[in-house]
């Protein structure tokens, strides 16, 4: 979900706008330093474990849930289980975008642990596999080994400046080939196939294929809106205002003066599902198609299958991608709405798998991303919250 769409959710609150405005720069609008203190990285001389975890727990994860929970009972090891009042059974009714944010993890895990002279032997699904429903089991158990040869990637050094940036995109700025060539290197040998479409050498076919693609993201955003059970999972996942940003330090962050106040009113209602022609669902749709419009490429992830230990290594591969768009100054915001899999976004799935080269059955389109660089002076963006380490080691 956006951060900015649900601006219009105020309708005709021009008095209520003007007495927000006056109050900008209140503590009450800011993310507090106390929920992204995790952004500053761990002590140097915290124990190994915890060392690792506190740069592991700032992967990218859908609605921000960081669902992950560490069983350090036994010493030198680590078993990693989902928690699953974390989930989220409407827009990801099998799991497949949670798992994805577990192999993110997974992947910053391995790249502290290498920066330590360690390294992270990962055993996935210690318990066996999950059947098409997430439950407790651990989805992996690391065990951390001194290794000489253990040499700390490049790409560490990237982790706390990776950010996901759901703003605009200079549109008119077209991914540069070298920046391409980076994003591949980063992933080069994993058992997934990238493609991306808006490169400055694209091809008249491949600008086709981005017309496409921005059509099918705005169906599916407009499915999305548009259906009850995801749009109450998103909406019950608004943290507004420092006060709620601060307690959870999760979900979908709402800083902006005007909600912050009509949430204090009481009139800012979460509770109530937005009709899909209301104005509010419109302005929504709206605010989307303006951001599709500045988007100047797409880049995609796809699996031969969708086995669990695959959405696992898509979720390793695109934070590596992530951190390689950070060292190249590029910005990227999944937009996995048409890869999602409860029934109404059935077309959008079909279509963008056909679009993409990714029949089915056999393939599986694992990520969808907004790719493009900001607009020259563009103020660098505030990470998302974090719930710290404490909040995510097991009882």
């Amino acid at each position: 979900m956006e951060r900015r769409v649900f601006m219009r959710l105020a309708g005709g609150g021009v008095v209520l706008a003007a007495a927000a405005g006056g109050l900008a720069g209140c503590s009450v609008f800011e993310v507090p330093d106390s929920a992204v203190a995790a952004w500053q990285g761990p002590a140097p001389d915290a124990e190994l474990r915890h060392w690792v975890l506190s740069y592991a727990l700032l992967a990218p994860n859908p609605h921000n849930r960081q669902p992950w929970l560490a069983d350090l009972a036994t010493p030198g090891e680590i078993v990693l289980r989902l928690d699953p009042q974390r989930l989220l059974p409407a827009t990801d009714p099998y799991g497949r975008q949670i798992l994805m944010g577990a192999g993110a993890f997974l992947e910053l895990l391995v790249l502290a642990a290498a920066e330590r002279g360690q390294r992270a032997e990962i055993r996935l699904f210690p318990d066996g596999e999950p059947g098409q429903r997430l439950d407790g089991r651990a989805f992996a158990r690391v065990r951390l080994l001194p290794d000489a040869g253990a040499a700390p990637d490049p790409l560490f050094k990237q982790v706390l400046a990776r950010r996901t940036d759901r703003r605009a995109y200079d549109p008119a700025r077209a991914i540069a080939p070298a920046d391409v060539q980076r994003l591949r290197n980063a992933v080069a040998g994993l058992p997934l196939r990238l493609g991306l479409a808006g490169a400055a050498d694209t091809l008249a076919d491949d600008r086709s294929r981005l017309d496409g693609i921005r059509a099918i993201a705005r169906e599916a955003w407009r499915i999305e809106l548009s259906t009850e059970a995801p749009m109450m999972e998103s909406m019950r996942l608004l943290r507004v205002g420092s006060a709620e940003i601060d307690q959870h330090r999760d979900g979908i962050t709402i800083d902006s003066p005007l909600l912050v106040v009509l949430a204090k009113t009481g009139l800012f209602d979460r509770s109530t599902f937005p009709a899909p022609d209301s104005s509010a669902t419109r302005g929504q749709i709206q605010d989307f198609d303006a951001l599709t419009a500045s988007t100047p490429a797409y880049l995609w992830l796809v699996s031969e299958g969708n086995q669990r230990s695959q959405q696992i290594a898509a979720g390793r591969a695109y934070a590596r991608i992530n951190l390689a768009a950070t060292a190249t100054g590029l910005a990227l915001h999944p937009n996995e709405q048409s890869l999602q899999e409860f029934d109404a976004v059935a077309a959008p799935y079909r279509a963008i798998h056909a679009l993409l080269d990714a029949p089915q059955p056999g393939n599986t389109v694992q990520m969808l991303a907004r790719l493009g660089y900001l607009p020259a002076g563009t103020a660098p963006r505030t990470p998302a919250p974090r719930r710290g380490l404490a909040r995510q080691l097991a009882a």
